[in-house]
């Protein structure tokens, strides 16, 4: 009976090995499987499989769904919608030839279609309209000797091209939505608008240089581009009697206004010597740095948040509560990218600290970066790259653009109520720098598992020899 207690023993321990190890395998695959909608969704709306690496793009394709499943409800923007289009009625005054630019324009009435320009008009929407207006006021350039057009022309160029945009299913207040309007196509109150003076006072060479090819990795953080502009504008405000020389920096010497006014004009410039395409590409990267430095949600007064989150140091119901509903008015009011996210949560745990909060509820109530931005069929935060992107038209599929969607990247808790220290730039000047998941836990439950494999290895050996 000894040997077969020996055998019997031999065969238990081996068989709770392998369960263990299969169900040490069933929850590592299953930390791979990604959260689809809900089976009320119709199952045309796909999302692609998720990425190696954090925030990796995700392609948002809503195709062919039929009907909104809650009728009662809002279309989500992930909702295909066509453009009705049409021929616009135009002034026929404006100068600028709109065929050569009509790429550009395409685009932007794709980026600012009248479903979705509210939601995307921070990140998508009114960076493209600013770059169509750079580009317009250039192509005028191109034909011309100035680099501004006159006020009467301008409102005229103005209308036509929002006109245009409205025909191509753009939303018709871009001009509101953007604050553009045709006086940005002037050049306001810089004192030098004509291509000669320009070039004579300007080092253009090194503003091609600068402004040509820009690094989408580097220039948020180590600029090249953006101060060559700076320095053009600042030398103009001056007049044309004013050459300073290329190392000087601009000063406070000229009003605010006039070096602003000043770079709409280095910005038609570049237009005009550069192809739309790499003008626009160039004009859409400086207005991600800018866009990505700020949280553009609106915050109300989180008073209930800090009423029932002071002095916590565990998971509380009724905080957890009011932090997701405080949130979730966050999350109606536009999409976000994923930089300034952590902008907004940060900004948001500063407030909170300021309230008496001084414990990381984000991380007690599992609060993740994507929950600061629009859901898709309220389920999933839809996330933007930092680095420009654009929404897509497809005639099967209507509207759609590209979501990073990243499940378990928690929200960051400032490390005090003051963030005009914090600073988004990797040293390796990567973009976006964003945080790393925590793994502690993961790896906490892998030494848990290893530690009942060992602890049933050394019952299978006292079996045999005891």
């Amino acid at each position: 009976m000894g040997h077969l207690d020996i055998i019997y023993g031999y065969f238990c321990c081996c068989f709770l090995i392998l369960t263990v190890w299969l169900c040490g395998f069933q929850a590592a695959v299953s930390q791979k499987t990604f959260n689809l909608p809900e089976s009320h969704i119709s199952d045309n709306f796909e999302l692609s499989d998720p990425p190696n690496g954090l925030f990796g793009p995700i392609e948002i394709s809503p195709v062919a769904v039929p009907t909104n499943p809650y009728p009662i409800e809002p279309l989500s923007p992930m909702y295909p919608s066509f453009p009705s289009t049409y021929v616009p009625i135009l002034t026929g005054k404006c100068p600028v030839n709109f065929s050569l630019i009509s790429n550009i324009i395409n685009k932007t009435a794709a980026d600012c279609s009248a479903p979705l320009a509210p939601l995307v008009g921070n990140v998508i929407c009114c960076p493209q309209v600013h770059s169509l207006m750079h580009i317009l006021q250039g192509t005028h350039g191109s034909d011309a000797t100035r680099l501004a057009l006159y006020e009467a022309t301008a409102d005229d160029c103005f209308s036509d091209v929002i006109s245009i945009l409205a025909s191509k299913g753009s939303s018709n207040t871009v001009g509101e939505l953007c604050s553009v309007k045709s006086s940005n196509l002037t050049g306001g109150s810089c004192p030098v608008k004509d291509i000669q003076s320009f070039e004579k006072i300007v080092n253009t060479s090194k503003l091609i240089d600068a402004c040509g090819t820009i690094d989408p990795l580097k220039e948020c953080c180590r600029p090249v581009c953006q101060p060559a502009i700076m320095q053009a504008a600042f030398a103009i405000s001056q007049g044309e009697n004013s050459v300073i020389p290329s190392s000087d920096m601009p000063g406070t010497a000229t009003g605010g206004d006039v070096v602003n006014d000043c770079k709409e004009v280095v910005y038609a410039w570049l237009s005009r010597e550069l192809p739309s395409v790499v003008a626009n590409t160039a004009f859409r990267m400086l207005s991600s740095c800018k866009v990505n430095k700020i949280c553009p949600l609106k915050f109300d007064d989180p008073y209930n948040v800090t009423r029932q989150c002071r002095d916590l140091a565990s998971p509380n119901p009724a905080c957890c509560s009011s932090l997701n509903n405080y949130i979730a008015a966050l999350q109606r009011q536009m999409i976000i990218t994923n930089r300034q996210a952590i902008n907004c949560a940060a900004f948001l745990g500063s407030l909170l600290q300021k309230g008496g909060v001084m414990t990381n509820i984000y991380e007690l109530c599992d609060v993740d970066l994507k929950d600061f931005s629009l859901l898709a069929y309220g389920q999933q935060g839809c996330l933007l790259r930092s680095l420009p992107a654009d929404i897509i038209f497809d005639n099967a599929t209507g509207y759609s653009f590209t979501c990073d969607l990243s499940d378990n990247i928690a929200a960051p808790w400032p490390s005090s109520s003051s963030i005009s220290g914090m600073s988004f730039c990797a040293p390796e000047m990567s973009l976006p720098a964003l945080p790393v998941p925590q793994t502690s836990e993961n790896l906490g439950i892998f030494a848990r598992r290893v530690g009942i494999l060992v602890h049933l290895s050394l019952c299978f050996v006292y079996s045999i020899f005891f």
